[in-house]
């Protein structure tokens, strides 16, 4: 595939670098304003660093933004005149609507939003999707890429807040409770590199055997728990100590944050 990252920042080099890493790519052009800051993909096979969008335009079929919101209307306009019926556009920015890219440059385009989580660098991203009208026809194309770097699930627009909560500031908010399992090993009796190893790896397990057996987690918290055993123990002084209720309520005060956020941008 020739894609082109606009706006290679901290998110575009992640995706970069799961394209790099897993062999999605043809050719791959890569802008930013200032190309220092991408100088480690110089030399990779058919990777071209450019500051020209206007270039990486006309040399790519899928165009993956993911500039800051503030320029990515600056960004549309200078490319509007170069797109082709090939060019399949997916934008990755928080809070900007399909309705207000199809406004600036139109509703034949092949629209699609994509909200990856940095994972994406290791091919282990949730990525949610959506799209126009006209994107749902190449909406396979964006789950063949993101599936490649992780796992991709298409969504309608209106849950992509939520979307970017869950999974965006989700990796943030499980990155938190592995520092929590970490720094309790270590009160346990294990150094910080053993204690972190464990927690990680525990945390991997977990995830891994919902995504195979397809239980429910209360499912496999019941294999793991006795009558009077240490685990219900270790479990119920968690939930009197409120861990569901604060992470759910952090994760709705980060939802009503980005609806703030947006109000304030219309």
């Amino acid at each position: 595939m020739k894609i082109a990252i606009i706006g290679t920042g901290n998110l575009g080099k992640s995706i970069a670098k799961g394209l790099i890493t897993n062999n999605a790519i043809t050719t791959l052009y890569l802008t930013k304003r200032n190309i220092d800051s991408i100088s480690e993909f110089d030399g990779y096979k058919n990777v071209t660093i450019t500051t020209d969008n206007v270039l990486a335009v006309q040399q790519s079929d899928i165009l993956i933004f993911a500039v800051q919101p503030a320029h990515f209307e600056s960004i549309l306009n200078e490319i509007k005149p170069f797109l082709t019926e090939k060019h399949v556009v997916i934008s990755t920015i928080t809070g900007y609507t399909i309705p207000k890219i199809e406004a600036q440059i139109g509703t034949d385009q092949f629209i699609i939003r994509a909200m990856p989580n940095t994972a994406i660098a290791v091919g282990k991203s949730m990525t949610c999707l959506c799209s126009n009208a006209q994107g749902e026809k190449r909406i396979k194309i964006a789950q063949a890429i993101f599936n490649r770097l992780g796992h991709s699930l298409v969504i309608p627009e209106a849950q992509m807040q939520a979307a970017t909560v869950v999974c965006a500031s989700g990796i943030a908010f499980w990155m938190r409770l592995i520092r929590a399992t970490t720094q309790a090993a270590i009160q346990l009796g294990f150094d910080s590199k053993e204690a972190q190893e464990l927690a990680m790896y525990t945390c991997e397990g977990a995830a891994n055997l919902l995504i195979t057996n397809g239980n429910h987690p209360e499912e496999e918290i019941d294999l793991v728990t006795t009558p009077k055993g240490c685990t219900i123990e270790g479990l119920n002084e968690m939930e009197h100590k409120g861990l569901s209720s604060s992470l759910i309520q952090g994760m709705v005060a980060s939802f009503n944050k980005i609806n703030n956020i947006k109000k304030e941008q219309i």
